[in-house]
């Protein structure tokens, strides 16, 4: 079995939450199950590649998301603020195949409450890195924005292509799925909110 433990690469809230050796096993499991030898030289190595993957890739599930807040105060700052085009990558809890797009962050401070830009795109990445669906993504992002500045308004949209729908099942390559979640002004407030999606679809068209 591989080690682990001193695998520096592996995220610590993987080493110590994750049973990587079990992970391990697990997949030769499966590669005996559809009929393939996982001794065979180009798989001997897959079952430690794919362990060390899921420590990677599901890391969000065991970090505490508070880790990735940080907030400044920038005193009379009222007006929107966009974080778009965040990249992420994320794996559908349905099928554990990836998703991956953009994220659209707009938010309203409150009291000159200010994330760190580097932040928000930390706080898209932690929490795409688990089991996901969109849907869920979408509005776990924004709760976290609203509840780190208490924002007077949050707007979050996502547009993801999804390997479960790509490479299997319909397999329709390029379809697009797209979500919003709305918090605060931007839910109760018909112009907030159409100025902040007016301020998204900008940066999406010039993207």
């Amino acid at each position: 079995m591989y080690d682990y433990d001193n695998d520096l690469s592996i995220p610590p809230e993987s080493r110590e939450n994750m049973d990587l050796p079990a992970i391990e096993e697990a997949v030769r499991t499966i590669l005996k199950a559809v009929g393939e030898d996982p001794d065979r030289e180009g798989l001997l190595e897959t079952p430690q590649r794919v362990a060390r993957m899921y420590a990677e890739v599901f890391a969000g599930l065991h970090r505490d998301i508070s880790k990735d807040v940080k907030v400044f105060t920038e005193k009379g700052n009222d007006e929107m603020i966009l974080i778009g085009d965040i990249p992420f990558y994320s794996m559908c809890e349905h099928h554990l195949l990836p998703f991956h797009g953009k994220a659209h962050v707009v938010y309203i401070p409150s009291e000159g409450k200010i994330l760190g830009l580097s932040k928000v795109a930390r706080i898209v990445d932690t929490l795409s890195r688990k089991p996901q669906v969109q849907e869920r993504l979408t509005s776990e992002i924004a709760d976290t924005i609203k509840k780190a500045v208490d924002a007077s308004a949050v707007c979050v949209v996502i547009e993801a292509e999804h390997l479960c729908m790509t490479m299997r099942g319909i397999r329709k390559p390029g379809s697009k799925t797209v979500t919003s979640a709305m918090r605060g002004g931007c839910r109760t407030d018909a112009r907030t909110r159409n100025e902040a999606l007016a301020l998204i679809n900008r940066q999406r068209i010039s993207s």
